[in-house]
């Protein structure tokens, strides 16, 4: 997808129920939403907002992609499922992104952010899966991390151990992230856990809307 491609679009999916209690215009907050998540910096975003009169500070831009609270949608039901999960630093300590994605459209339809990877870790983000899409009769598609293969089994859900194929879908979205997260020089600084997870499930909105 070409840069500027990832730069336009419908705003439909930012719930801005917040503004009522911003003083900048609806359109500023979500060209700076939209902007910061297609793939500025906050200090670009920044001076895009200045190249159109108004000017705001890294932390505004940051403190509206938290008070939107962007999540996947739920309520799918795909015949495949591609899971993975993916090391994060955090300042300095690390965690693993666990994520779920459809195969066939490309989209996430579930991400979490855990501080270790185990089965047990596994089948929480599998549970919580669940509870979002109808996932009984998908079949999985893993590589052959233990956590997950263990974790889809005492959950008895059908996977396939695949490297390639329509696994990529997965692999695509880490590489995306990791685009992303080189703004940050590869981590999440001077932020908790939570607020990091926060950012990282409005990228997937918009991922699920660019895409």
């Amino acid at each position: 997808m070409a840069e500027t491609d990832r730069l336009t679009g419908s705003t439909e999916w930012i719930d801005l129920e917040f503004v009522e209690r911003e003083r900048t215009p609806r359109e500023i907050i979500e060209k700076g939403i939209r902007h910061h998540l297609a793939g500025l910096s906050l200090s670009n975003t920044v001076v895009l907002l200045e190249e159109l009169g108004v000017e705001r500070s890294r932390t505004a831009i940051h403190n509206w992609v938290q008070k939107a609270d962007l999540q996947p949608a739920g309520g799918k039901s795909p015949d495949r499922v591609a899971v993975d999960q993916k090391a994060i630093r955090i300042n300095n300590e690390q965690y693993w992104l666990y994520a779920a994605v459809d195969p066939e459209t490309n989209r996430i339809l579930h991400s979490q952010l855990f501080p270790t990877y185990t089965i047990p870790i596994g089948r929480e983000f599998l549970a919580e899966l669940a509870e979002k899409h109808d996932v009984e009769d998908a079949l999985f598609l893993v590589d052959d991390a233990n956590d997950l293969k263990g974790a889809l089994r005492r959950e008895n859900l059908r996977f396939h151990v695949e490297i390639h194929g329509f696994r990529n879908a997965v692999e695509r979205v880490f590489r995306e992230i990791q685009r992303r997260t080189s703004s940050f020089s590869n981590c999440f600084s001077h932020v908790d856990p939570p607020t990091a997870e926060t950012w990282l499930q409005a990228h997937a909105v918009w991922w699920n809307y660019a895409y």
